[in-house]
C-alpha cells in the first residue's frame, strides 16, 4: 500500500538534507530544498519510454522517486515538491506553461509543463524542479525585468500580455523556456496532459531517452545516447556506443536506480545502435 501522506523524513533523506531539524517555510528553506532536490532527483523519462504508466498520486510518486531511487518528469517532480513544501508550511499552488524552448517561431504549444508558485510574505516565487536540461536550481522572484542569479546561470521573468515568460541567459542572449499564467491548476488538469505525453505516438517522451541533473558546478544532460556535461569551463559531449556504457552512465552520472524491466536492455541496445 502506497503511503498517502507526505513522508517528509524520507524526502529529506533522499535530497540529502543534513541540517538539524527541518527547513522553515521561508526564503532560505525554499532555496535549500530547491537546490538539493534537483541535485539528488534526476529528470528522466524511462517509464514512458518503456511503456510503463506514469502515476501522479502521492503514494506512487513517493514509491518511485523516494523509495526506488528513480527520477521523473515535470509532473512527478513538481507534484512531489508541492506536497513536501506544503507539509513544511509553505503556501504553494501549481500552474501550467506552454513550452517555447526549441519550438519553431510562431508555434503555439499546449500547456504541457507544470511549475509551482510559492508565496512568501505576500510575494510570489517561481519554483520548478522538472524542466530537464534547463531546470532551475534556485527559485525566482515573480518580478518582471529582473535578471536573477542561480547556481546555474541567470534567469529572468518577462511579461507577455496576461502571461509571463521564463527566460535563460545563454551565450547568444536571452532565450525563452516557456510561457505561463497565474491560473491555478489541479491534479486532474495535469493527469490529462500526463497521459497524453506518455501515450501519444508523436510524443518525444515515448521514443527518445532524456535525462538531466543539475549538481553544484555542472549540469548533466542526455538525449538518447548523446551525453553532455556542462560546467564553468564549457561543455563536453560524447556519444555512447554500447548499451552497458549507457546503463552505467544513467546510474553513475544521473543517479538513477535502473528498473528491472524486461524491455530495458532492448531499448538501450536500440538507442546505442547495437540492436
Amino acid at each position: 500500500m502506497h503511503q498517502t501522506s507526505p513522508d517528509l523524513d524520507a524526502y529529506l533523506r533522499r535530497i540529502g538534507y543534513e541540517a538539524d531539524g527541518r527547513p522553515g517555510p521561508d526564503e532560505q528553506g525554499l532555496r535549500v530544498i530547491h537546490a538539493l532536490h534537483v541535485a539528488a532527483i534526476p529528470f528522466e523519462n524511462l517509464s514512458p519510454l518503456l511503456g510503463e504508466e506514469v502515476a501522479l498520486d502521492l503514494g506512487a510518486l513517493q514509491d518511485k522517486l523516494l523509495a526506488r531511487g528513480r527520477g521523473g518528469w515535470c509532473f512527478e517532480h513538481n507534484l512531489l515538491l508541492q506536497q513536501m513544501l506544503q507539509a513544511l508550511g509553505f503556501s504553494v499552488r501549481a500552474v501550467a506553461a506552454r513550452v517555447r524552448w526549441n519550438a519553431a517561431p510562431g508555434v503555439v504549444n499546449p500547456r504541457t509543463h507544470m511549475l509551482l508558485l510559492v508565496t512568501l510574505n505576500g510575494e510570489d516565487w517561481l519554483a520548478d524542479a522538472g524542466f530537464g536540461g534547463m531546470t532551475l536550481s534556485a527559485p525566482l522572484r515573480l518580478q518582471a525585468h529582473l535578471p536573477q542569479e542561480t547556481p546555474h546561470g541567470r534567469f529572468r521573468i518577462e511579461p507577455e500580455g496576461a502571461a509571463f515568460l521564463l527566460q535563460a541567459e545563454l551565450p547568444e542572449g536571452w532565450r525563452t523556456l516557456y510561457a505561463f499564467d497565474l491560473q491555478p491548476q489541479l491534479l486532474p488538469d495535469f493527469e490529462l496532459t500526463n497521459w497524453y505525453l506518455s501515450h501519444h505516438p508523436r510524443s518525444p517522451f515515448v521514443s527518445k531517452l532524456m535525462a538531466a541533473r543539475a549538481e553544484p558546478g555542472r549540469r548533466h544532460a542526455l538525449l538518447n545516447n548523446r551525453y553532455t556535461l556542462h560546467h564553468a569551463g564549457g561543455s563536453e559531449t560524447r556519444v555512447l556506443e554500447r548499451p552497458d556504457e549507457l546503463g552505467r552512465l544513467l546510474t553513475q552520472a544521473f543517479g538513477i536506480q535502473l528498473p528491472a524491466h524486461p524491455e530495458l536492455d532492448t531499448r538501450l541496445r536500440q538507442l546505442t545502435g547495437a540492436a
